[in-house]
């Protein structure tokens, strides 16, 4: 049976070799500027706490701030973004084979 899909870890899971690999990526996910953040997600998390690492996405400081910290955009709007620039962040790690599938 697979756990219920509301279930957050207590602790974030926490991994240098995967920032490490997400700054491998050098251009923005969403804008493709050169130079980029590890940005985390906010959801699901208080005031100065992180999410999990692997909840993070390749942005530059233009993108980064717009969404955690933009007026011009409303919370679902950034938050749609951020997922979307996680998942781009992901394909750009597994087309560079640094995520692999396993069995």
């Amino acid at each position: 049976m697979l756990p219920n899909e509301c279930y957050l870890p207590t602790k974030p899971h926490r991994s240098g070799q995967w920032l490490s690999n997400v700054h491998e990526i050098e251009s923005c996910v969403l804008c493709g500027a050169w130079g980029i953040q590890a940005a985390h997600s906010n959801q699901h998390r208080g005031r100065g706490q992180k999410s999990s690492d692997a909840l993070t996405a390749a942005l530059c400081p233009k993108c980064h701030h717009e969404i955690d910290n933009g007026q011009h955009l409303s919370r679902d709007e950034r938050r749609a973004r951020m997922n979307e620039a996680i998942v781009l962040t992901l394909d750009q790690l597994a087309r560079r084979g640094l995520v692999k599938a396993v069995k």
